[in-house]
């Protein structure tokens, strides 16, 4: 590739494709993909940031420049534009009847996965998009301006289990399983329990090995998705006396016989994500249900819990950024001693705070997602994004 041609070239000579998502649907993500990967070395040997997002890029900056956490390439733009053009013609007018009902619409997750954002990360050849870290908090954090639940179902399967998956899982695994959780069939992350919430390794579950499989006994406690989920990525312990040594993850098939769901929890918020006890009666699973090795389960959580931050804080970004959205209008429409709201300077300073706030809380979410698809140690800015994008969106939502 010659250093001279930008991303806009190539863009509109190479990658000449149609974004419109109604109707290509499952085939969106992985066309913004296939112009991602294709056109990732101009990217690095000449920076060119996109327009569309309203600041103009000088034609002097340094070459070794880096640009900033929250600045977006153009395939990050179209997928951003792409996502927010799905939350409101298929998720927003479903958002009131979904929260009343405390219930997923049933079309919803189908949309999702046709949409292809239920495997955004997933290798292609697994039925996956093959896209960054980065892009799918972009697709969280839209989801999350338009209805929470929605973008928390997608949060977890991708930022959890399809990880664990592919990070952990073998071959043989990734075909059976990966293949369905990218294109079919909802997950769930099965860690914590009634006795083991802040210390979450200090679970019960158990594993007993007996031949050539495991016999699982024990419950689970606030499942996210457990009612529609047809995978469950579970936590056990082969040996209790070894503590978090113990611990193993098992991948296995949601419906089968054994696995009981529990009533779903009446939640005060994000209602139209099931949340649910699960209890596995002397559920049999073969050995090659394991996840990495026995005694790995502890450290596949953590990695994956590490990289889960980064995703609710970017669902915490989005729905702080969709209070606002209904506010500001609202605060120009209603008026009070002959002239609008918005003109009373106690409210513009509520304002100003909550719009700093959640810029503050932006730029963390971003940097720590561009950290991790750098490579580069991310968890304690993980950790603090996520602190602070809840922290923004409870005070933003709230005022």
């Amino acid at each position: 590739c010659s250093g001279t041609w930008s991303s806009e070239w190539w863009l509109s000579n190479v990658g000449k494709l149609s974004f419109d998502l109604f109707e290509q649907k499952g085939k969106m993500i992985r066309c913004i993909s296939r112009v991602s990967r294709a056109s990732a070395g101009i990217y690095a040997l000449k920076p060119r940031w996109s327009n569309a997002v309203g600041r103009s890029r000088s034609r002097s900056m340094s070459m070794s420049a880096r640009p900033a956490a929250t600045e977006w390439s153009d395939d990050e733009v179209m997928l951003r534009d792409m996502v927010k053009r799905f939350a409101a013609k298929e998720v927003a007018p479903l958002v009131s009847k979904m929260d009343r009902e405390g219930k997923m619409d049933g079309g919803m997750l189908k949309q999702l996965f046709e949409a292809g954002f239920m495997g955004i990360e997933v290798e292609d050849k697994y039925g996956g998009g093959e896209m960054s870290f980065t892009q799918t908090c972009i697709v969280v954090e839209e989801l999350a301006k338009v209805d929470a639940s929605v973008s928390l179902v997608v949060d977890i399967h991708n930022t959890l289990n399809n990880r664990v998956v592919e990070r952990w899982g073998t071959d043989s695994q990734k075909s059976k399983w990966l293949s369905q959780m990218a294109t079919t069939s909802l997950s769930s992350f099965c860690l914590s329990e009634a006795s083991s919430g802040s210390d979450a390794f200090a679970l019960k579950t158990t594993a007993k090995q007996k031949g050539d499989h495991y016999i699982l006994n024990g419950s689970k406690m606030w499942i996210s998705n457990a009612a529609e989920a047809d995978v469950f990525i579970l936590f056990a312990t082969v040996d209790q006396s070894l503590r978090h040594k113990g611990i193993t993850a098992f991948i296995l098939d949601a419906r089968q016989p054994g696995v009981h769901i529990g009533k779903k929890e009446d939640k005060l918020g994000i209602r139209a994500s099931s949340t649910c006890e699960v209890r596995f009666d002397d559920v049999k699973v073969a050995k090659d249900a394991v996840l990495g090795s026995p005694g790995e389960g502890y450290r596949i959580a953590i990695e994956a819990l590490n990289e889960g931050r980064i995703g609710i804080g970017a669902q915490m970004i989005g729905l702080a950024q969709g209070a606002l959205d209904v506010a500001l209008p609202f605060l120009k429409e209603r008026k009070q001693f002959g002239r609008p709201i918005s003109e009373f300077q106690g409210l513009q300073f509520q304002v100003a705070e909550a719009c700093a706030e959640l810029e503050a809380a932006k730029v963390l979410v971003y940097n720590a997602a561009r950290l991790k698809d750098s490579g580069a140690p991310f968890v304690k800015e993980a950790a603090v994004a996520k602190l602070i994008s809840s922290k923004t969106s409870e005070k933003v939502a709230s005022k």
